[in-house]
């Protein structure tokens, strides 16, 4: 995925039930934040996140609430030109499809629905979808904190590429 070095990964295993769903959203956003992203970018993360589960539930497991759902999250360790980032895969025994066939609906049919894969490649760095070997799909998304043009004080954390909008945590 990136160039930037992988800490040890926080692996998960869930079922396909939407209940688990923001359990998955608080975690992934919680590690986002701890690796430098702003609130709004814990939002995003955790929204891109939230569309991959549901297009899984829903498009891959036809809405059955007992099937397996793999969470892996890497959180990235900082470099040069960022504070570090995130990298999150998801892993299934769905049906499997041809990745390159995975694209959200046209933008210009306006109706609810349909935007979760426009939403994830619109958040993060890099979505890449695959084939898992036998059965199932697997998703890699990444993203990385970019560093302001100022060094943060102790404290601060990233909220995207406007050092002035660094948040004291």
């Amino acid at each position: 995925m990136t160039p930037m070095s992988r800490s040890k990964p926080i692996k998960i295993e869930l079922v396909s039930d939407p209940m688990y769903l923001c359990g998955a959203r608080e975690l992934v956003s919680s590690i986002a934040h701890r690796v430098g992203f702003g609130d709004m970018e814990c939002s995003k993360i955790a929204l891109a996140l939230d569309e991959a589960m549901c297009n899984i539930i829903r498009h891959g497991y036809n809405k059955a609430t007992d099937r397996p759902i793999w969470l892996t999250i890497y959180p990235q360790q900082p470099d040069e030109t960022t504070y570090g980032g995130i990298e999150i895969i998801i892993e299934d025994e769905a049906k499997q499809v041809d990745p390159s066939t995975i694209c959200g609906r046209d933008l210009a049919d306006i109706k609810p629905g349909g935007l979760g894969v426009h939403i994830m490649r619109e958040v993060m760095d890099q979505v890449v979808f695959e084939k898992r070997n036998g059965t199932g799909m697997r998703l890699k998304m990444s993203k990385s904190a970019p560093r302001p043009d100022e060094a943060p004080r102790i404290g601060q954390r990233s909220s995207g590429s406007n050092p002035a909008q660094a948040r004291i945590s």
